[in-house]
């Protein structure tokens, strides 16, 4: 014990001494208390500064805490211009997208004796998809580049990112009639990339240079001139405006073996990929019975047919038979810059078999003119970016127009047909699903009437002008002929109250016998629209930025209201 207190005595007399050599060497030399004293601050400033830059950038979008999260994580943000953040914050979206497409294809592998077809195809649609998203997420970066004004292409940017955005909600789509359990294995995933587009798209508002205070209902569509959108080349006129035997042709299609295919996928497959200018397909007269794909790589193609009911391609893919909605189209076309001209497109599936495309468009820059599209529910799936459809004819019952692209309808007849005993008819079905997407429907000058086969039994069906698919849907109708088939209410509710607040529903100058809106939905989102300034954001010069790119086409188009 002596020893114990004797040992202890020496260890404190050494402690006491050590303590006394550290005061007095402070005392000497009181920077050395902290060598790095000045830099704690600095660095202490400079973590602040991220953070508080990352806070003013996030602030208004939708997932704040994600926003902030990521940005932090960015380096050497504090010497960043605003597109250069947006640019490394979309880059992190890819490497999530890339992740994403390794998972699926990893699960679809370890999963596939075990899958359902309809599972397996839904997968497939993911996996499609994403690959879309990673196209358009790169775009974005390449227009968010230096040597680019980003304030100009602020359309563009929004139109990738919206497109961009959809893609994940069609993915989870296709598992709409799945018993298995993928959708809630892979929902997280998309639903966090989906997120990361939508404080993208927000942050895109603030780049400087933007102009925000004039209103952006529709404004992606563009300008127009003579009545088409300037995304359409004037060499693009001039083949939609002369005639059939006038035009020179790449390839031609043939039933009777007289052209250099006799199917319309193999001229498809022999055409360039990634065409800089117009490749033109000539479609004789025939019924050509297939499924059409028009791939990414596949751009600046050009359908032209002999004329409507006479150039016809008809399949007939549906969700009863186990089809995803997405690829139950007829013909399905992803590839920018895609025309078609003279051509009915027909999914003959019938109105029992739900879901069933006729033409699936994603291609950005897409025009249409004098085509008809010939189906029951879901006619016309308008999956996303810019389109335009002039001098159409769409036939169907539930839901036949619907999607999420920005689309302008303009001097088109839309024919509900006679649907099921227990069915009603719904023209539109929006589907946008973030109020800062640029998209939405606009039928500008059409007529919306019966078909013959639904004109004998009118009475004995309800027709509406479109229900709400998602969240903010968005759907206006613009001096155009409603006949008395409509129901006074005009809209139907998706469920319930859903989206009754959020959408934008609206009627401007209509004529008819069921364009009176006295009896309209009282929903807090849809407005009989009293405003010409309103109700120009929704034509071809506004929606679509449409004066340099349909000016090409030769399809004639007017910008305006009229």
């Amino acid at each position: 014990m002596n020893n114990l207190k004797g040992r202890t005595g020496i260890f404190l007399t050494l402690l006491s001494i050590s303590i006394l050599l550290i005061i007095l060497l402070l005392s000497l030399n009181p920077q050395k208390e902290n060598p790095k004293n000045t830099e704690i601050p600095q660095l202490h400033i400079h973590n602040h500064k991220h953070l508080q830059i990352a806070h003013s950038v996030c602030e208004g979008t939708l997932y704040p805490q994600l926003c902030v999260s990521t940005l932090s994580s960015l380096p050497d943000l504090t010497s960043k211009s605003l597109p250069q953040i947006i640019s490394a914050a979309v880059n992190h979206t890819v490497y999530e997208v890339r992740d994403s497409e390794s998972n699926y294809t990893r699960l679809r592998k370890k999963l596939i004796k075990h899958l359902d077809p309809r599972d397996n195809r839904a997968l497939d649609d993911c996996l499609s998809l994403l690959d879309d998203t990673m196209y358009e997420l790169k775009s974005v970066i390449s227009n968010l580049s230096p040597n680019k004004t980003t304030s100009k292409h602020y359309h563009v940017l929004q139109t990738l990112l919206s497109g961009a955005m959809t893609n994940q909600y069609t993915c989870l789509d296709g598992f709409a009639y799945s018993k298995g359990n993928v959708r809630n294995t892979i929902k997280h995933r998309l639903y966090q990339i989906s997120h990361h587009v939508s404080n993208s798209l927000f942050m895109v508002k603030k780049i400087p240079g933007v102009n925000t205070t004039k209103p952006e209902v529709f404004p992606e569509y563009g300008a127009v001139r003579h009545g088409f959108p300037s995304w359409l080349y004037k060499r693009d006129r001039k083949l939609l405006q002369t005639s059939v035997n006038e035009t020179k042709y790449d390839l031609i299609v043939a039933k009777d073996g007289t052209g250099n295919f006799t199917t319309i996928s193999e001229a498809v497959a022999a055409a360039p990929n990634s065409s800089a200018t117009r490749f033109v397909i000539y479609i004789k007269a025939g019924a050509y019975f297939e499924n059409v794909e028009v791939e990414r790589k596949k751009t600046m193609l050009m359908f032209v047919g002999d004329g409507v009911g006479k150039t016809i391609v008809k399949a007939s893919r549906n969700v009863v038979d186990g089809w995803t909605t997405f690829q139950s189209a007829t013909v399905a076309v992803v590839g920018d810059g895609f025309i078609a001209k003279g051509i009915t497109i027909e999914n003959a599936a019938g109105p029992s078999k739900h879901q069933a495309v006729a033409l699936r468009s994603g291609a950005d820059l897409s025009a249409f003119y004098q085509c008809s599209f010939v189906g029951y529910q879901d006619t016309l799936y308008v999956h996303s970016l810019r389109q335009f459809y002039r001098d159409c004819d769409v036939y169907g019952t539930i839901d036949f127009i619907f999607g999420n692209a920005a689309v302008v309808l303009q001097d088109c007849n839309l024919y509900a047909r006679k649907p099921n005993e227990n069915q009603k008819n719904l023209f539109t079905a929006q589907g946008r699903d973030d109020p800062n997407q640029n998209t939405g429907i606009s039928i500008l000058n059409c007529k919306i009437t019966a078909a013959s086969d639904l004109i004998p039994v009118q009475s004995s069906f309800k027709t509406y002008l479109g229900r709400p698919w998602k969240e903010y849907s968005r759907t206006v109708i613009l001096r155009s002929n409603i006949d008395d088939l409509v129901d006074p209410a005009g809209w139907l509710e998706w469920n319930g109250t859903f989206a009754l607040s959020t959408l934008y529903y609206g009627e401007y100058m209509n004529r008819g016998p069921g364009s009176n809106t006295s009896a309209r939905v009282t929903w807090p989102g849809y407005r009989v629209i009293n405003s010409s300034t309103e109700a120009s954001q929704f034509t071809v010069a506004n929606f679509l930025q449409g004066n340099e790119w349909l000016l090409s086409t030769g399809i004639p188009y007017y910008l305006n209201l009229s």
